[in-house]
């Protein structure tokens, strides 16, 4: 039986507290806190040695970490500037390479701003962007992993979750990537009720198959908001939403086996770990 895999995107504070400096040595420091799964960061570029993520993955393959990437936050898919356009493709190209040395089955990235063109032109500028970006991927044969576009938390960027299925309509390599806080943001306050999250879970099934849904990739952290969405992640300890209870209640109801990687602001990775103790006390077994 498969259960949902819990841990951190990037190094947590406690990491670095206890004496570890670099990320080759987080595949066993989550092991060691019973963590199941890593987003390493390539937020700020795609830059880390073939030799050193080789030497990650092979860390977290010998605990039984999976490992996923997050691109840079640099790809613009609906920019009107070639220059950026042109970046965007290399941006991908590398964060590939990346997953790849890393033994990462999945890219999250971000799908960029509307700029000042109405939602819809500015979403069929990113498909034909993003296309241009998969036909390259096969030219350069780096295929074989999957890209994941995250849902934002902030008006002015693409990324609902209606825009994200549209690009994943695009490849049966691009499935979406969930971010509840970012969801909870741009609503100014939604997803608060298992239906809310049920209804997520929902419509990704009817577009793109009940396995897809059922392993789907989340992104989850508390959030403080704005009436333009996003402003600030928190942590589990601090008074923001929305609450992880219903998401965890719904896939322990319902059997979705999820991998969830919290972003809470420097408590990543025990608060994923409080997701997961109350995950299996959902199930009524002990912790994996």
């Amino acid at each position: 039986m498969s259960y949902a895999l819990f841990g951190s995107a990037g190094n947590p504070d406690a990491f670095y507290q206890s004496g570890h400096k670099a990320s080759v040595e987080m595949p066993a420091w989550l092991a060691k806190h019973g963590l199941t799964a890593y987003e390493y960061q390539c937020s700020r570029g795609a830059r880390v040695k073939e030799a050193t993520a080789c030497a990650i993955g092979q860390t977290a393959m010998a605990h039984g970490i999976r490992l996923s990437i997050h691109a840079p936050y640099y790809i613009s898919l609906a920019t009107n500037d070639a220059q950026i356009s042109a970046n965007t493709v290399q941006h991908f190209i590398r964060s590939l390479r990346v997953a790849h040395w890393l033994g990462a089955d999945r890219i999250v990235f971000h799908m960029g701003g509307c700029g000042k063109e109405p939602r819809e032109t500015a979403l069929e500028k990113a498909k034909a962007s993003f296309a241009a970006v998969l036909n390259e991927i096969e030219k350069e044969g780096l295929g074989g992993i999957y890209l994941a576009p995250e849902t934002m938390g902030k008006q002015n960027q693409l990324g609902n979750l209606e825009e994200v299925l549209a690009l994943c309509r695009m490849s049966p390599w691009v499935i979406p990537a969930v971010d509840f806080g970012h969801l909870h943001a741009v609503s100014t306050g939604g997803y608060t009720r298992k239906e809310e999250y049920a209804a997520v879970f929902d419509r990704i099934g009817e577009e793109l198959g009940a396995e897809i849904a059922k392993h789907l990739h989340i992104h989850f952290s508390k959030i403080e908001f704005t009436k333009a969405g996003e402003k600030r992640h928190w942590t589990f300890a601090d008074p923001f939403g929305p609450p992880h209870e219903p998401l965890l209640e719904l896939c322990a109801e319902l059997g979705y086996t999820p991998r969830i990687i919290c972003e809470s602001a420097g408590t990543q990775a025990a608060d994923a770990r409080q997701m997961q103790e109350m995950y299996f006390r959902l199930l009524g077994i002990g912790n994996r």
